[in-house]
């Protein structure tokens, strides 16, 4: 065989490996513990920071202007509330950078809707009214759940931006963020 051949000290290696059995278990080789054995990479729940805006479902001012943060917003709440023709409710008005956002919050997805259906997407406006919205920009309409957004923005990649961001959905019910 070519075991002849192999070195004298492979073989007296390989000779002592095979002729260790396995450490046989004994009671001092064993700790018990009392702290729970958690996954690595998830945290606890004691660990999960839980946001003060409840989580519905729906959306709030909160729920709002947090996402606007995750998404890389600044977002300056300004303090004006104009009546628009066709929303039922007044908006949230919001300065990002140079675009405006006006946010309009209904109690529930149906009260959207409803509000919607009589609008015009295009104008942003009452069916067969003229546009209601001063200025150079056409808005951008968006919807997710009980929240309608009109945006004004320069900025084709900023508008899908806050669109991709608004329209993920307002945080849900047990979800920790």
């Amino acid at each position: 065989m070519n075991l002849l051949r192999c070195s004298p000290v492979l073989i007296g290696i390989a000779a002592i490996a095979c002729d260790r059995s396995p450490p046989s278990p004994s009671a001092s080789s064993f700790e018990v513990t009392s702290r729970p054995i958690l996954p690595i990479g998830r945290p606890s729940s004691t660990d999960v920071k839980t946001s003060p805006c409840p989580h519905t479902g729906l959306w709030a001012e909160c729920s709002l202007e947090r996402r606007l943060r995750q998404s890389g917003f600044v977002a300056k709440r300004l303090n004006e509330s104009p009546k628009r023709a066709g929303f039922a409710v007044k908006p949230l008005v919001y300065q990002l950078g140079s675009a405006r956002l006006e946010v309009f919050l209904y109690s529930d997805a149906d009260a959207a809707a409803d509000a919607l259906s009589k609008l015009d997407t295009v104008t942003v406006s009452p069916i067969g009214a003229p546009s209601q919205w001063e200025g150079e920009v056409t808005p951008v309409l968006i919807r997710s759940g009980n929240l309608a957004a009109v945006f004004f923005s320069q900025s084709a990649r900023q508008a899908e931006r806050l669109t991709l961001a608004l329209t993920a959905g307002a945080p849900q019910p047990g979800s920790p963020r």
